[in-house]
């Protein structure tokens, strides 16, 4: 009779949420959609999100912009992995001198005092995400959202927003801190209502970055996400 000798079975250590995160965003390419056809394939993207969740009507020609996309303190996001889009987001920066912002049409009477006193706002819309992607990579929605946090550092902002859906409330209260200022209103060419929540930014961002590593940008990457020769840039007032 044969012996046989078995090793102890390898037991591999699961990866935190932050780990994975960091493994996905070395394989991430994310390209500021300056190009005509870099926001035609956003708009497409965006549009096959929105009809998916039932947001918006079927169009023919299967796109979905607004006004607000070409706004000139607005700055649009194509996340690629491996070469391939796979979400996007919309920020803009808003301050006294350059209020406008999707959120403002809607809570108008919420943030016009925030404004007026001199605040900087940054308001991330049109967060879209392959549906495939999003089950390949469950932290495609970290990768993503970062962005608004990278922006947020760069102009030295002082509340993050979020206008959500009552069901998208949880991952910004769970994940940045968010708190509901003003519950669901109707929002123009969205079926759905949403909700304002805000971040103050300056005074959550030391525990915010010790909570989620993955949150934090080089100065380097945030300049190369922002930095470009626009007028509304003079308004606002970019950290060190």
């Amino acid at each position: 009779m044969v012996a046989l000798a078995f090793a102890p079975e390898l037991v591999v250590p699961k990866l935190s949420l932050s780990d994975r995160i960091l493994r996905l965003l070395r394989r991430v390419d994310v390209r500021r959609a300056d190009t005509a056809e870099q926001r035609e394939a956003i708009f497409r993207l965006r549009y096959q999100a929105y009809l998916r969740e039932g947001a918006i009507a079927p169009d023919a020609g299967e796109r979905f912009a607004d006004r607000f996309d070409g706004a000139a303190n607005s700055w649009i996001f194509g996340v690629y992995v491996d070469g391939a889009l796979l979400s996007s987001i919309r920020l803009h920066v808003a301050s006294k001198a350059s209020p406008e912002l999707p959120a403002f049409q809607v809570f108008p009477d919420v943030l016009a005092p925030q404004l007026a006193s001199g605040k900087i706002l940054i308001d991330p819309t049109r967060f879209v995400a392959d549906r495939s992607a999003s089950r390949r990579y469950p932290e495609l929605c970290y990768v993503t959202t970062r962005l608004a946090v990278a922006a947020s550092e760069y102009f030295n902002a002082d509340l993050l927003l979020a206008t959500v859906r009552a069901e998208h409330q949880a991952f910004y209260r769970r994940v940045f801190g968010h708190r509901l200022i003003c519950e669901p209103r109707p929002y123009p060419s969205l079926s759905k209502p949403i909700s304002l929540m805000a971040l103050d930014y300056a005074g959550a961002r030391d525990k915010l970055f010790e909570r989620h590593p993955f949150l934090r940008s080089s100065s380097l990457e945030r300049r190369y996400l922002f930095a470009r020769p626009l007028p509304v840039l003079s308004a606002l007032r970019p950290a060190a």
